[in-house]
């Protein structure tokens, strides 16, 4: 029987190098949990592993039986912790260099992450392409036949905006990067399912946030160019749980921020 998403705890091949451990974390933020990717080229026995996942010791052990302990490299996508939290169990039990743009999570390793910086690991070859705008330390990882988007764009829904200044025009930046490193390449994201095709997700971002900053101009246009993000989101967030307002108010104060400067 073919394994489809989600399968918690069960190794399931995505595309020839790029199989998937989905982590039992199930969460408003997480969807149905984090994906660990583990990568493996043809007629090798070592590993990549990307984003190691949450502090879990029943994740950590899902890893070390798909890979047999042969971790040849850790990568993160970035900093939070359901990304991160298995990192120090993981090199525990496998002993595996762990690289990421920030250095707090550098093991075995002091070089953080590059744009543009290729990496030749367990046989693959993996490019890294800065994707700042969820977090300012997010990056995806280029293979040959797919891209691994960490956060920046999920396999459902949409991602939160940091709320630091210039988030958003990060994030722009980053999806337009998405769209020509994504043409033709599968989507393997940190969150949701994977799709055959990055480029026309990463198009849709793109169309999202548009209509969510014409959204956020009406919404200004009501209450006044001085509102805050809160009274914007209960505006244009009305019919979003309102358990996830303080989520929405991280990206509608990006998009604030964009706003009084691009207008």
């Amino acid at each position: 029987m073919t394994l489809t998403h989600p399968a918690y705890g069960q190794l399931r091949q995505v595309t020839e190098t790029a199989a998937v451990l989905l982590a039992d974390n199930p969460g408003q933020m997480t969807l149905d949990g984090t994906n660990t990717w583990i990568l493996r080229a043809p007629g090798r026995s070592d590993h990549v592993v990307i984003d190691p996942g949450p502090q879990d010791s029943s994740h950590a052990a899902a890893i070390v039986e798909a890979t047999g302990g042969e971790i040849a490299l850790t990568l993160v996508t970035h900093r939070h912790h359901d990304h991160t939290g298995g990192i120090d169990r993981l090199t525990e039990l496998t002993g595996t260099p762990v690289r990421a743009k920030d250095s707090g999570f550098l093991r075995g390793s002091d070089a953080p992450l590059a744009d543009g910086e290729v990496i030749e690991a367990a046989g693959l070859r993996i490019a890294v392409l800065d994707t700042p705008g969820h977090t300012a330390d997010s990056v995806s990882f280029v293979l040959d036949d797919a891209v691994l988007t960490g956060d920046t764009i999920l396999g459902a829904g949409t991602t939160v905006l940091d709320s630091s200044d210039g988030a958003l025009t990060d994030y722009l930046s980053s999806l337009d990067r998405l769209v020509t490193a994504g043409r033709g390449k599968a989507l393997l994201p940190a969150h949701g399912p994977e799709h055959p095709d990055l480029e026309p997700i990463a198009r849709s971002y793109i169309a999202h946030r548009r209509e969510r900053l014409d959204q956020v101009r009406e919404a200004l246009r009501v209450l006044g160019a001085d509102a805050d993000a809160m009274a914007v989101v209960r505006r244009v967030y009305a019919d979003v749980d309102k358990k996830l307002w303080v989520a929405a108010r991280s990206s509608v104060q990006a998009q604030l921020d964009y706003l009084r400067v691009h207008g």
